[in-house]
């Protein structure tokens, strides 16, 4: 976490192990863009602050920090709409992504777009 003196979580990241594990359960060897998600659960789990109730996270992050962006946007929201989802953070590069999606979907989950991890994370939470 290159930025947690930023996010003022630099002592407890120094002095924390995380244990991080992602499982396919299905065996489908689907990939699984949740850079921002484990960002914001990370922050979550050590400011000891529940992300908000019905958000779905989107984005990825590349080894350097910078967000990349999805390749479709309609697809994870109506899946994450199916699943109880009435919010969803998606990184600013897919704001024009957004027209692709499909109208019952834009009406029932609103977007919250940011730009950089801290932003996400702040927002993930409720802290902005």
């Amino acid at each position: 976490m290159g930025q947690k003196g930023k996010m003022g979580v630099a002592q407890q990241v120094d002095t924390t192990d995380f244990h991080v594990e992602a499982i396919d359960l299905l065996s489908n060897h689907v990939v699984c863009e949740a850079g921002i998600a484990l960002v914001v659960a990370v922050y979550s789990a050590i400011k000891k602050t529940s992300v908000l109730a019905g958000l779905v996270i989107l984005g990825d992050l590349s080894i350097q920090g910078n967000i990349k962006s999805l390749r479709s946007l309609a697809e994870p929201l109506q899946v994450a709409m199916d699943n109880g989802a009435r919010r969803a953070l998606i990184p600013l590069e897919n704001k024009r992504n957004f027209l692709e999606v499909a109208g019952d979907i834009v009406e029932r989950v609103d977007p919250i777009f940011f730009s950089d991890p801290m932003t996400g994370g702040d927002e993930g939470v409720g802290m902005t």
